[in-house]
């Protein structure tokens, strides 16, 4: 058994935990504190903090971190975070003898590998466990729109971090025709995370506002958020419908890509859409494939339901790249 520190550095938030891990695999991941980036100058500093926060004169030295962008090259740095993280740096600046660096949503794939089955959410398509074997995409929309593919081969398994969110929307029927030749106007090129994300609820409401000739009257994207998801506003309403729609269109365009067996949907988003994209046209949307919709039906598709999983795939993935096989 070894303890290690898991932590999940994105733009607004940086949470830490403590993690055991033993055999490649989480044994127990410890209660999250979760910290204001822009509280703290640096991550050495918030790593000092959550130190001190949990009573503690050392850390361990060794960690697993997610951090929300690319981890190539000496100089990583985040949106809507000042911080700037140099891997080279880090053993010095944390104390560290070992770590591993991953993408937040590569943190997702390693959780989505990793975690209690109790933590998967049935969606649609059959009622059956992830496979064993073979490829699973995971997308998760939330500031942005994740992608990433696990594959499953002779007992290991390995997270394909991948920037499948950026792909183009492909409108299926009129009203995205519109909504596409209405986006273009704004954007040099609309991918599917300028529909399915966050931001992508507000292109979606405004452009249908547009179209109906009615006035926005929301500005705000968490309050249009919040409406949407409790039904108060019709268009926000409208707008939340064409999102999940979209949502489950894409998901089938990824695991087709991707030769997947079953589809996990993580982010920030995807859980709060959990009791949403059930009775939504998700399902007929990730179905509708043409020829190859008897496939697309015979393929499960979940929801993650762990209420850290970029802190549990963070020490996920430090306890599989540190794993003798």
């Amino acid at each position: 058994m070894q303890e290690i520190v898991a932590g999940d550095i994105g733009g607004t938030h940086a949470r830490f935990a403590i993690a055991q891990i033993d055999d490649g695999r989480v044994v127990h991941l410890g209660e999250a504190t979760t910290l204001r980036c822009a509280e703290h100058a640096s991550l050495a500093l918030a790593w000092e903090a959550f130190a001190r926060e949990i009573g503690r004169d050392r850390l361990p030295r060794h960690a697993g971190i997610a951090v929300a962008c690319p981890v190539q090259g000496e100089i990583l740095k985040m949106t809507n975070n000042p911080w700037i993280i140099q891997p080279a740096q880090l053993p010095q600046r944390l104390g560290l003898d070992e770590f591993v660096l991953v993408n937040d949503f590569g943190a997702v794939g390693h959780a989505v590998a990793q975690v209690d089955e109790s933590h998967m959410r049935h969606l649609c398509g059959p009622d059956r466990s992830l496979p064993r074997e073979g490829a699973v995409s995971i997308i998760g929309p939330g500031t942005g729109l994740g992608a990433a593919c696990l594959l499953r081969r002779d007992k290991r398994y390995f997270v394909m971090e991948t920037e499948g969110g950026h792909v183009d929307f492909s409108p299926l029927d009129e009203l995205e025709d519109k909504i596409l030749r209405a986006l273009r106007t704004r954007f040099r090129r609309v991918s599917a995370e300028r529909i399915v994300s966050g931001p992508g609820l507000t292109n979606l409401y405004e452009v249908i506002a547009e179209l109906q000739g009615l006035p926005v009257t929301m500005r705000d994207n968490r309050t249009l958020w919040s409406m949407a998801l409790e039904g108060r506003d019709n268009m926000a309403a409208a707008a939340l419908e064409r999102f999940c729609l979209s949502l489950g269109a894409i998901a089938g365009d990824l695991a087709l890509a991707h030769g997947a067996q079953a589809v996990v949907i993580g982010g920030g988003l995807g859980l709060r859409l959990a009791d949403r994209l059930g009775s939504s046209g998700f399902a007929e949307r990730f179905v509708a494939k043409g020829r190859f919709e008897t496939i697309m039906s015979d393929m499960p598709v979940k929801i993650i339901t762990h209420p850290q999983p970029g802190l549990f795939g963070a020490a996920a993935a430090y306890a599989e790249r540190h794993h003798r096989h």
